[in-house]
């Protein structure tokens, strides 16, 4: 198989990015619907908490520890399952269409495996609130919570494999319309679970999870008659692409298996870090929520483009077309940080008004209200960052760079961690020197990646070679 493959020239430091107002277009078609699609998930998430926030601060911190450790549980086989959208996009510059449903296949199949495991893990991370020291009602209401998003994680691994089928192939008005449905689903009936409202009874925290579970449900169904419509049955000859496949599932495992790791393991040190935050106190959770809130509604559009980027560059490897893959992270930088630098302007000038969103009916705000501003601060500060993260990343995962991208964020990853249980535990230094650590991790990150994606070894002739071997 490696023999077969053509050497690809690889060009001088100058010739590596170019401006093509078509390929940004072809990008901006591609990752739009996703920055929507990963936008109704952030809405979701959002409402979801701002739901609770209007219950009490406990409900709210519940929420943002319940769901942090929802993803958590699920995110390895998430980040493993997810590479299909690499893996699809690679076949289909190659020309290899009967290839594409097959490696969906290979994906259902494996979360179908994976389930026992997940509940085993279940049993084990309900455990974590309580022994990080948070306050015995948020446990409570984390707990169950949790338990709920767990029941449906299997729900969540199979439309993750058929939204990257989609993506993988350059349809991604498929994965906007079916996740902006599953939004429209979750919204009222969350408000209706949650209070009381339309005949439900008030289930607070209960309703928030269970709305979740139903509208994932229904945009899991919606994939499913996009996925067996005629024109894509016939174009990628579906129906006898349900088998095993060895070569296909060597590929998904070699090069998906660093990327599910390096998601958990990037996942573990974050949530570590977030648990270890909420010990502070219920002020301290309840800031961190509302500034995530924030953080997603920027960080989450970004995947959108990260995803986007994967598919693009996999078709650029598959199709042995190095120029196109220029075209497509020059584009990407245009649009990732043009973006991000408007909404770090958007978070720094307007802090304040953006924490008073989520102030409860009654009570003392002000001691929540300064420390969120105070971390707005960092999050304006930090988004630039993160957006050339996610460039870089798409880039080079979309190049099946997966282990180097694991190694470097994981180890940068845990190095905060470490850094920041002695700001919190030994040190106690408090919660605005935890931050201050936490944001300049991000910036690191980023230059970690930028420096790679500019030495370009991820694009060697030989590294390429292997990353299209089965």
């Amino acid at each position: 198989m490696l023999a077969q493959l053509p050497v690809i020239p690889i060009a001088p430091m100058s010739y590596r990015f170019h401006f093509n107002s078509a390929t940004l277009r072809t990008l901006f078609e591609i990752a739009l619907p996703m920055v929507v699609s990963q936008g109704a998930f952030a809405v979701m998430t959002f409402t979801d908490r701002y739901f609770m926030s209007q219950i009490d601060p406990a409900h709210m911190a519940a929420a943002l520890g319940g769901s942090v450790a929802t993803f958590f549980s699920v995110c390895f086989f998430l980040g493993v399952i997810s590479y299909a959208n690499a893996l699809v996009a690679q076949y289909l510059g190659a020309g290899e269409l009967d290839k594409c449903p097959r490696v969906v296949t290979q994906g259902v199949l494996m979360a179908v495996l994976c389930q026992p495991l997940m509940m085993l893990i279940a049993l084990y991370v309900v455990r974590i609130f309580s022994a990080m020291d948070h306050d015995p009602q948020v446990v409570a209401l984390e707990s169950t919570y949790y338990r709920i998003l767990m029941f449906g994680a299997v729900i969540t691994l199979f439309k993750a494999c058929l939204a990257s089928y989609f993506a993988g192939i350059g349809r991604t008005r498929v994965v906007m319309v079916c996740d902006v449905a599953g939004l429209l689903l979750n919204v009222p009936l969350c408000w209706a679970m949650a209070f009381g409202e339309l005949g439900f009874p008030a289930m607070g925290i209960s309703g928030a999870g269970w709305s979740t579970v139903i509208s994932s449900l229904f945009s899991l169904a919606l994939f499913g008659v996009f996925y067996l419509a005629r024109h894509n049955r016939e174009k990628f000859h579906v129906l006898a692409s349900f088998r095993v496949d060895p070569a296909i599932v060597r590929r998904y495992l070699r090069l998906g298996l660093p990327s599910g790791l390096e998601l958990f393991l990037n996942v573990a040190a974050f949530n570590l870090f977030l648990l270890m935050f909420q010990s502070y106190g219920v002020v301290h959770g309840a800031s961190a929520a509302i500034v995530f809130n924030w953080d997603m509604l920027s960080f989450v559009p970004m995947i959108g483009l990260n995803i986007g980027l994967v598919s693009l560059i996999g078709r650029s490897v598959g199709a042995r077309n190095m120029d196109k893959a220029n075209e497509v992270i020059t584009a990407g930088f245009v649009i990732g940080i043009g973006y991000s630098a408007l909404l770090g302007l958007i978070y720094i000038v307007f802090r304040f008004p953006l924490v008073d969103v989520f102030a409860p009916p009654t009570g003392d705000f002000s001691e929540i209200r300064l420390l969120a501003a105070f971390m707005m601060v960092g999050l304006s500060c930090y988004t630039m960052a993160d957006a050339t993260i996610q460039v870089c990343g798409g880039v080079l995962r979309g190049a099946g760079d997966t282990r180097w991208v694991m190694l470097t964020s994981t180890a940068l990853h845990w190095i905060m961690l470490v850094i920041q249980y002695l700001v919190i535990r030994v040190w106690d230094f408090g919660p605005k020197a935890s931050w201050i650590v936490f944001c300049i991790l991000i910036v690191a990150i980023a230059a970690a990646f930028l420096l790679r994606l500019l030495g370009g070894h991820w694009r060697d002739a030989e590294a390429l070679r292997q990353v299209m071997a089965e």
